[in-house]
This record gives C-alpha cells, sequence and structure tokens, in this order.
C-alpha cells in the first residue's frame, strides 16, 4: 500500500469517526431528574423549526380493572376534554397534538412554534399534572369515548383483532379492550377515573422528552417551574398478572352488521418486548409477512408484532375465509426453513424501519419497557444472526394458535 493511499484511509476512518461521533452525540440527550422523580430528557436540535414536548405515562391499559376497560383510555381523554384545548395547540400555537392510549402507556404529544416553547410546556404540564375530573366533565368525556367505540366497532377489521386478541388471551389484560367496550364505559364515572389517577398518574411514573429548536438550560428551567408541583405516586403497581389458559384453538366466528367483507385473523404468542428476542421476533415477522402475502396472492395480507411488557402476540391477517384447513397456516409459516436471502431481506426491511423511529421515542421506551439501554436494544438488531431467528421460528411454532373469520350477519326474513 502507498504512503498517499494509506493517509487517505487513515483519513476516512477519522471522517467516519467523526460522523459517527457527532451522530453518537445528538442522539445522546441530556439526562436530568427532578426532585418528584419526574425524569427529562432534552434533545436540542438548532436546525429544527419547532419544538416538541412528549410526556410518557408508564402505565397504560392494561391495568384498567375487569369490568371496566377503557378506564385509563377515559384518563387520557380527562387532559384535553374539549375542542378548544385540543384545537388551542394548531391554531394558537402553530403546532399539533396527540394524546394515545395503548397496554404500556399513555402518552401525550405537542409542539409549537419555536417562540411559544414556554406556552407550550404551560399547556402540557396542566394538562397532565392536574387534569379535570369531576362529576360534570367526565360524563361528557364518557360520551365522546362512546361515540368512538361505535365507531371502532363498525370496522370489521377492529372486530376481527379484538377478537383474535379475547380468544387467544381471554380476561388477560392484552385480550380486553384497551378503548373499552360500550358496556364497560358507560358505567364508569368521575371516581373511577380520579382513582386511575391517583394511581398511575405521579411524576415519579412518568418522563418528558423535549426536541427541536430551544435552549437546553431554558428548557430544563422550564420543566422545573411547570412541571415541580406535579405530586408523586403513593405506589406505582407493577405489571404483573395471572398468566392466561391455553386457548381454545377451534375456529370462531364473528357475525356483524356493518358493511364489510369476511376478514380472518391467526394469533399466537409472541415474545415481551424487552426480551433478549424481540430483535429475532421482529425480522421473524417480517419474514412471515412476506411469505403471507405471497401465499394469500395479496398485498392485503400482513403480520404484526405486538411486543408489549409482558409477552404480546403475533397477529396474521388477511381478506377472505379463513376456513378449518387455515388454522395450520401458521404453522406452515413458521415451520418452513429461513433462507438466507430472506433473512437479509427482512433484516433490512426492519433496519429501515427503525431508522424512521424518532430518536426521543427510543428512549421513552426503554423507560416503558425497562429496557437495559437504548444501544444495547440496537445492539440487540445489529448482532442477530439468521440462527437466532431460526431458532425462535422454532419455539415459537409451538404455541397454540387461535383462528377468528369475521362475516357480515345474514338479514332474517320476517312474517307479517
Amino acid at each position: 500500500m502507498t504512503v498517499r493511499k494509506l493517509i487517505l484511509k487513515i483519513a476516512a476512518f477519522s471522517l467516519i469517526a467523526c460522523f459517527t461521533s457527532e451522530a453518537f452525540a445528538q442522539a445522546t440527550p441530556r439526562q436530568e431528574r427532578l426532585l418528584n422523580g419526574l425524569k427529562v430528557l432534552m434533545f436540542p436540535d438548532p436546525a429544527a423549526d419547532k419544538v416538541k414536548v412528549t410526556v410518557r405515562i408508564h402505565s397504560g391499559a392494561s391495568f384498567d380493572p375487569q369490568g371496566k376497560e377503557g378506564v385509563m383510555a377515559l384518563l387520557a381523554d380527562s387532559f384535553f376534554p374539549t375542542e378548544a384545548s385540543q384545537t388551542f395547540f394548531r391554531e394558537d400555537l402553530d403546532g399539533d397534538l396527540t394524546v394515545t392510549t395503548n397496554y404500556d402507556y399513555i402518552e401525550v404529544q405537542a409542539s409549537s412554534k419555536t417562540e411559544d416553547f414556554l406556552t407550550l410546556l404551560e399547556a402540557v404540564s396542566t394538562a397532565v399534572s392536574t387534569p379535570t375530573i369531576d362529576k360534570d366533565t367526565t360524563p361528557k368525556v364518557v360520551a365522546k369515548r362512546l361515540d368512538l367505540i361505535k365507531k371502532l366497532e363498525a370496522n370489521g377489521a377492529y372486530l376481527a383483532d379484538r377478537a383474535a386478541a379475547r380468544q387467544l388471551f381471554g380476561t388477560f389484560p392484552y385480550g380486553r379492550a384497551a378503548a373499552g367496550t360500550e358496556a364497560s364505559v358507560a358505567k364508569l364515572g368521575f371516581a373511577d377515573v380520579l382513582d386511575a389517577k391517583q394511581r398511575f398518574l405521579g411524576a415519579d411514573n412518568a418522563t418528558i422528552a423535549i426536541s427541536g429548536k430551544f435552549d437546553s438550560q431554558l428548557g430544563f428551567r422550564a420543566v422545573r417551574r411547570y412541571f415541580g408541583s406535579w405530586l408523586k405516586s403513593d405506589r406505582i403497581p407493577p405489571s404483573t398478572f395471572k398468566q392466561p389458559d391455553a386457548p381454545d384453538t377451534k375456529l370462531v366466528t364473528v357475525t356483524t352488521t356493518a358493511d364489510t367483507g369476511t376478514i380472518s385473523r391467526f394469533a399466537f404468542r409472541g415474545v415481551s418486548r424487552n426480551e433478549k428476542d424481540f430483535a429475532a421476533s421482529e425480522v421473524l415477522s417480517a419474514i412471515l409477512d412476506a411469505r403471507l402475502r405471497q401465499n394469500a396472492g395479496t398485498s392485503k395480507a400482513f403480520v404484526e408484532n405486538a411486543a408489549h411488557v409482558l409477552p404480546g402476540l403475533i397477529v396474521l391477517g388477511l381478506d377472505g375465509p379463513s376456513g378449518d384447513t387455515a388454522s395450520n397456516l401458521p404453522t406452515l409459516l413458521l415451520s418452513k426453513e429461513i433462507s438466507d436471502a430472506e433473512f437479509s431481506t427482512a433484516r433490512s426491511r426492519v433496519s429501515a424501519a427503525r431508522s424512521q423511529i424518532p430518536v426521543e421515542k427510543k428512549w421513552l421506551d426503554a423507560d416503558t419497557y425497562k429496557l437495559p439501554s437504548v444501544a444495547d436494544d440496537q445492539k440487540a438488531f445489529d448482532t442477530l444472526t439468521i440462527t437466532d431467528v431460526r431458532t425462535l421460528a422454532q419455539r415459537l411454532a409451538k404455541n397454540p394458535v387461535v383462528a377468528v373469520t369475521v362475516v357480515k350477519a345474514e338479514k332474517t326474513a320476517t312474517s307479517n
């Protein structure tokens, strides 16, 4: 190797190292913790044109009491109970507002123009730390959620997903509706929502992430000012539940009056988000997705890996009837040897999807799912081998598979 080539090679490695260090520095937030236990993550980005605030409550719908499904969703609905409180972010702050409730967490994500950063923080802190929960407001929030549930239950895909989860998990939290049902939400009152607030809505059960164009020194002072009075939780219940019984694997047919075609779902137990095999489950699901689309001959088929704090499920979905013989479809897809080409394609697909995940979400997930670290989580994907995926496929192929078909109910003739 000539001296010139050696110099160029050293320079190239130095440049790569420089870019890597810079990217790592941008991806690593300034971390602080308030006296009330609230964790603060700050991701300044001078090139951004807005600022975003995300507050993650690390308890979700899995903590809904049985028969009171939807109470955690109602708690989240109480943060911004009126249309005016929601449009404020869009019209006054030139930003946006999204409130998400799933089995694992409640999350408020709001944005604004840079110059309205302090107003944004104050609005979010007021809504989250001291939501309006009383006899006058809660019935209105309940009414809005009942309207949402009616729309959800008119959707055949939603019914199919719910039926598959219910068949697989029974009364285990992931088998119950995170959004609630008409029957469960209708009987909820402000006392139920207030109880959820007192149990879970504490500063020590939350993380706030700030990203975009802002000064971190000002940001931390503002967080202390607006969130410093947020109270701690007395005791945060752990995510421990009695494991579900083995599911009934007989084909289940669900009828609906909704104008929908036949929809089928297959589901089996997967892995938890913080399990060492999560990376393998993501790549395996991508492989199964490609196989199912090819087998079904349609792009409407899909495979979803729904990992949670506790072991979740892998769902196979397609349009059309499942049939008794099709109940073996997941097992057939899992039993086929995974090729190098399949592994390479699926791994690239998963890597591309992960590259689109905002960095603050990765850090918030690390807190919610108690991951060792963001770096270790990424390392699990970087070091993943085809043997890891094949081993997981063999393990999951032994899990019972439930099959559900949703069909439109036939009209019955009536006599005069």
